[in-house]
Formats: C-alpha cells, structure tokens, sequence
C-alpha cells in the first residue's frame, strides 16, 4: 500500500496512527476529518505536506467520499476508518450524531469502497461487548457475542456489523480490530487520563465515577498503530482481530497512578455519582492478534507509558488548553 486514506485522522488514536505512518513507513496519506470538537489540526500541521494532506469533511458526504476514494489505486491503496463520535457520556446526552457518523458515516465508506475494489479496514472498540465481571478471569475474543450498553457502543456495534454484512454479501475487502482502550499524547481533555493529568496540571483533585472499581484494559496509542499496520500488511481478509497489551487498571489505581508520577498523595482525589450503565470490566485477549501476525506490543509496562504520558501533557500545555474550559463546563452541567 503507498497511499492511505485515513478517517478522522486530526482525532486522537487517528492522528498517532498518522503520525506513526510518517515516522515508521513511506506511505503517503489523505486525513480526512470534519474537525469536531474532538479533532484537532495542530496533531498533524507539523507533519510534511508532501506525506500528509488534510482534508476537511464529513465521513457522510457520499460525493466528497468517492471523491476521495477514487483518487487511490484500487488494488495497492487502502481506507482505514478511524472517524466516529466516541464519548459515552456525550452519547447519553445526544446520541443523534452516534447515529450519523457511526452507522452512517461508515456505510458511505463502506458503499464507496466497494464501488471501487478498495482495501478497507475499521477500527472499532471492545465496549461493543458490554463489560465482564469485577474479579472474573474471562476476557473477550472474537467469539464474544456483542451485548453493547450505550448509544455509543451500539452504534460501534451495529457499524462493526455492516462492514461484516458487506464482506459477505459484495465481497468488500475488509478487516475490522476492536481494540482496548487508550492512552497517550493528543487525547482530548474529557476522555479519563488526559482529564485527571489536566485536572491535576490545574490544581484541581480529580474525580472518580462511583468508587473508581470499573476496570479499563489500556494500551498505549502507538501499540493500538502498530497493530493496525499489521494486520493492513498481514491480516486475513474479513477477519477480526482484537487489539489489546494486558493493561488492566481500575480506575481508582490509574488515578492513583498519575497522582504519584505527578508528585501528589496517592488519596488526592474526589468520588462523583457514577454515570448511568457504565460498564464494570472490559479486558481483550489478543491471542490470535500475536499468534498469527506475530504482533506485541511495545509499551509492556503501563505505569512507564502513564509518566511519559503525564510529562507529555506537562510540556504541551498549548496543544490541550484551549479545549479545558469547554470539557469541563461539559462535565459541570452533569454534575460530574
């Protein structure tokens, strides 16, 4: 593949895949995002014009899409879709754009990729799964049948299951990765990590939902693009793969994670009412991920990769800044 189309890459686990491609490959790439709150320009403005163009639009503009799509060659390039609306508590207040971008963004995707012959690949999440037990050895696979808990989730779910739909009924040349969640450098403000690490920046004690016991399997972003690019090179098509570094955290420990790299008592923080249907465990294996492409991850250590992640918003105060107030003021009206 020389040229990828790359959906929301301006997003965060958009743009580190991006930045990944330009630093690790010769791959040029096409970013095409609508810059939502969520995205944001200055992830990639450093990155050189003649490897990165940016494109601004919506995933479901059906001309502007086949457009594009039509500007790559059918067999060598590829789509990876990156774009959707992704916070759960924004999808409890307004599931209407979940709707837009998730499912309908991603069939104009898929509908012009197929129109064309092109390589597609989908990124997608484990909460489509719903979440496991506290203290539950069980971890999901591809097996796991889907059993999604907010407008969020379904939606991932219900796009996960067109991409499949058109694999088996047009021959789409697509895979799909639920990956884990994650963490790392230009994540926006009102996801958990970069909200507790601002939060502290500015003076302010974090905040827990309920009693911070729900456990997150976290990777680092760049782990979460590596795997991408490998199974684009090597994986099967029409297969699933779930992209996952053994990273399970509760929330109460990440928060007292980052209270330490940050030089404050582990205690430091404040509990808030827990947010409606909020899932309890997620935790991936990527058992098939590693044994047939031979990926692993890179970050082993979370506690390593949550101090490089801490002095990374330290030092780019300039880059999460503007969006803060607006996150919080979010966050206020919820009582959260």
């Amino acid at each position: 593949m020389s040229r990828l189309l790359v959906t929301g890459g301006a997003g965060f686990i958009g743009s580190n895949f991006v930045r990944y491609l330009v630093e690790r490959t010769d791959h040029s790439v096409i970013v095409l995002d609508k810059l939502t709150y969520a995205g944001n320009l200055a992830s990639i403005e450093d990155l050189p014009a003649e490897r990165v163009r940016f494109v601004r639009g919506d995933i479901a503009d059906a001309g502007l899409v086949d457009g594009l799509v039509g500007e790559l060659d059918g067999e060598h390039d590829a789509i990876v879709h990156y774009a959707a609306e992704s916070h759960n508590d924004n999808s409890l207040s307004d599931p209407r754009p979940f709707l837009d971008t998730n499912v309908i963004g991603t069939y104009t995707l898929i509908e012009a990729a197929r129109r064309r012959g092109t390589r597609f690949h989908h990124i997608s999440t484990d909460e489509v799964y719903g979440d496991l037990e506290l203290g539950d050895p069980a971890r999901f696979t591809e097996s796991t049948p889907y059993n999604p808990s907010s407008p969020y989730s379904s939606t991932k779910a219900a796009s996960d299951l067109l991409v499949r739909a058109w694999v088996r009924s047009f021959g789409l040349r697509a895979t799909i990765s639920n990956c884990s969640n994650n963490y790392g450098p230009y994540q926006h403000v009102e996801k958990f990590i970069p909200r507790q690490i601002t939060n502290v920046l500015r003076g302010v004690r974090p905040k827990l939902y309920g009693r911070g016991e729900n456990v997150r399997d976290w990777i680092h972003a760049d782990d979460h693009s590596s795997a991408v690019l490998a199974i684009l090179e090597r994986g099967r098509i029409g297969e699933t793969y779930l992209i996952g570094a053994d990273g399970e955290r509760s929330n109460r420990e990440v928060v007292e994670l980052i209270l330490e790299a940050m030089g404050h008592p582990r205690d430091d923080y404040d509990l808030v009412p827990d947010r409606p249907g909020h899932d309890l465990r997620y935790a991936i294996d990527s058992t098939k991920l590693r044994d047939e492409l031979g990926w692993t991850p890179r970050f082993r250590d979370f506690e390593s990769g949550l101090r490089a992640t801490v002095d990374w918003y330290r030092a780019n105060e300039s880059w999460w800044a503007p969006q803060k107030d607006s996150a919080e003021a979010r966050y206020a009206e919820l009582g959260r």
